[in-house]
């Protein structure tokens, strides 16, 4: 008997310390009217919601010593070297993906080590790199991720900016979700701050849309099966859109 309560006072802790650990903020509920023709009111509303949790490895260091800024490669395998630091990479018996990489806005590419080679060919590149956590999502704090632009062949650099722009770790491009499974959109916003500089992060999904103003993955709950066209764009609070080529990412996801 006092072995069973032990046990329970434990379960009973550790789903404590499961909330606490995660919390939903900026909960916003919105009716399904992406097709009205099959609106029900006893149909579970759309939800939106960001979740936060303690920051995983915190500490973490990501250095990156190819490419260089504005390096010049010849078309052909590109060698990338990073340097991680303060953080349990490459440990006996993980497989799991840690480090990825995100090319010119595509879709993430995860390694298992820290040295590797990309088949390029000509043209201009920024690559996105960074860590994740246990559960795929990039961590956050700074030197946990970092860009950089270089050339592959006879190409100009990008153009200067000094706007920030999006790199979208999840969803990936035709990721499919069963029915009741969330969708999580995990976002970096890069070269600024989103509170310093009065920045939005929007998402659109058919008629719905929603934005926030901090950096935490965002969930959407109670889609119906379809076929969809989710923008993520990032934005001035004054309603002005950014301009650059990485500020507006689009990815066509499945729910089944």
């Amino acid at each position: 008997m006092k072995k069973n309560l032990i046990l329970g006072i434990t379960l009973l802790a550790l789903n404590f310390a499961c909330s606490e650990d995660r919390k939903k903020i900026n909960e916003v509920e919105v009716d399904a009217t992406l097709d009205s023709a099959t609106l029900n009111s006893d149909k579970p509303k759309i939800k939106f919601f960001q979740e936060e949790k303690e920051a995983a490895y915190p500490d973490a260091i990501l250095e990156l010593y190819s490419p260089l800024g504005n390096q010049v490669f010849r078309p052909g395998e590109v060698p990338f070297e990073f340097n991680i630091k303060n953080y349990p990479f490459g440990q006996v018996g993980d497989n799991s993906f840690r480090l990825f990489i995100i090319l010119n806005g595509n879709d993430p590419v995860g390694f298992r080590t820290p040295i590797f080679q990309q088949d390029l060919k000509q043209g201009s590149y920024r690559v996105v790199a960074y860590l994740v956590d246990e559960d795929g999502i990039a961590l956050k704090n700074f030197g946990n991720y970092i860009d950089r632009d270089f050339q592959v062949g006879d190409s100009r650099p990008f153009p200067y900016s000094a706007e920030p722009y999006l790199a979208l770790n999840l969803p990936t491009g035709g990721q499919v979700f069963e029915v009741g499974e969330p969708v999580v959109i995990d976002f970096l916003v890069l070269g600024g701050d989103m509170d310093l500089d009065s920045l939005l992060v929007g998402v659109e999904l058919g008629e719905l849309s929603y934005e926030v103003d901090h950096m935490s993955p965002i969930h959407i709950e109670n889609l119906s099966p379809g076929d969809y066209l989710l923008k993520v764009r990032l934005l001035r609070k004054d309603g002005k859109e950014l301009e650059g080529p990485f500020s507006s990412i689009s990815k066509r996801i499945l729910v089944r």
